[in-house]
């Protein structure tokens, strides 16, 4: 008799815990993970940028976490390997939109990777943070579309505008402008950026070629500019790319007063180590480096953390890793200013929002792109072959550009420098 009336009690506990259940359908789901879902680059020719961009993202996992994480619920975050292969990228998004019900998305690394996922992310209406894409909304226009990249509105023109601002800073000023570029997605946008700048600033432009991603030997390409005898030499340029550039420059002895551009791959610290003194006069954009005047609250702490299990992709992280951090800031600063994960809401509100970050504050303007750019342009000095140490000193990765963080001067001629 005993037991039969422990029983009915539970048996009544049970019906009315499911009746309350029933009656507020999200109770038993409040403890189930927020899902942030993405693919990254961790294979392929992209892998040195995807990996450490993931690395910063589980830190920031680990580090939402353990403050509670969103809305009183984990946070997990779920991705696929796209292996640097933007036909991958559709099918990624819409397996985890559709099959993995994830909340939010965020972007894999560059513009060739981001743009592919551009019209999944908009057919479903979500928020798309999104990872180091130059000018990929230009054409898209998508309100909820936002770049951790600092640009500014204007994107075409950032990668170049600072260093063409340089070069007018010389004595005598520079007249005659060499520009060259890969022919792919970033390369072209930027160069088309370069050359609205030149023809703003009434430079004369002596060679203007683009060439093929598939070029293993860029000593013709640097012959052919040198013919010219252009003042400044401003290159776009991918990883391999970059390299192989300045391995020409070297080789054919480059005769220019300033030679450099948005030559990407040089933040990353394996090519910085492996070219060593051959990085000396090159001028470049730059998002992040270890001057005096970019130390923002948190930064140092975060690379400390990053710089313990970088690996050897990216030891320093200096590029990547502390933008791929600010971005989910951002993310989880909205997702608590809203108080839900309504796309709309959380749209409206970052458009409308300064976030605090490890990269400084970000406001984003109309186009998704941040309001002001703070693009860097900065020179290699005194770099010699005594390895990674060196680049976590001041004064070695001086910024020229923009005026409010400028940590040393332009040096010049580069044919003297670079010697």
């Amino acid at each position: 008799m005993h037991r039969h009336r422990i029983g009915g009690a539970a048996l009544a506990a049970a019906a009315a815990a499911l009746s309350l259940t029933l009656a507020v359908p999200g109770a038993a789901r409040a403890a189930d993970p927020i899902k942030i879902g993405f693919s990254m680059e961790l294979t392929g020719p992209l892998a040195s940028g995807g990996t450490t961009a993931l690395r910063a993202m589980k830190i920031w996992e680990s580090d939402i976490n353990a403050k509670g994480g969103m809305l009183g619920r984990p946070v997990k975050l779920v991705y696929y390997d796209d292996q640097s292969n933007a036909a991958n990228v559709p099918g990624i998004y819409t397996k985890l939109i559709d099959v993995d019900k994830v909340d939010l998305v965020v972007s894999s690394y560059g513009t060739n990777l981001i743009t592919p996922a551009m019209p999944i992310v908009m057919e479903h209406g979500k928020v798309f943070m999104t990872l180091f894409g130059t000018a990929v909304n230009d054409t898209f226009k998508y309100d909820k579309y936002f770049q951790i990249l600092p640009n500014g509105k204007n994107t075409a023109v950032a990668p170049s505008k600072g260093y063409f601002e340089v070069a007018m800073t010389m004595n005598p000023k520079p007249k005659t402008v060499a520009l060259v570029a890969a022919d792919a997605a970033y390369a072209q946008n930027v160069i088309v950026g370069a050359r609205a700048v030149v023809k703003e600033l009434g430079l004369k432009t002596v060679y203007d070629k683009s060439y093929p991603p598939s070029t293993v030997d860029y000593t013709p390409i640097v012959r052919a500019v040198q013919e010219t005898h252009p003042d400044i030499v401003y290159v776009a340029s991918y990883p391999h790319d970059t390299v192989g550039m300045i391995k020409a420059a070297h080789e054919v002895g480059l005769k220019t007063e300033m030679f450099g551009g948005g030559m990407i791959g040089l933040a990353f610290a394996p090519i910085k180590v492996a070219l060593g003194p051959l990085l000396n006069g090159i001028v470049t954009y730059d998002v992040y480096v270890p001057e005096p005047t970019m130390k923002f609250p948190g930064i140092e702490s975060f690379l400390a953390r990053y710089q313990k299990i970088a690996g050897k992709a990216d030891p320093l992280g200096y590029y990547l890793p502390p933008f791929a951090y600010a971005e989910l800031q951002v993310l989880a600063q909205a997702v608590k200013g809203v108080g839900s994960l309504d796309q709309d809401k959380l749209g409206k509100y970052i458009h409308a929002t300064t976030f605090h970050t490890i990269v400084g504050d970000v406001k984003f303007a109309e186009n998704g792109e941040w309001e002001k750019s703070r693009v860097l342009f900065i020179q290699y000095q005194g770099i010699d072959n005594s390895g990674i140490e060196q680049f976590t000193k001041a004064g070695r990765q001086v910024i020229l550009y923009p005026p409010k963080f400028v940590s040393g001067k332009l040096q010049y001629p580069y044919s003297t420098v670079a010697k």
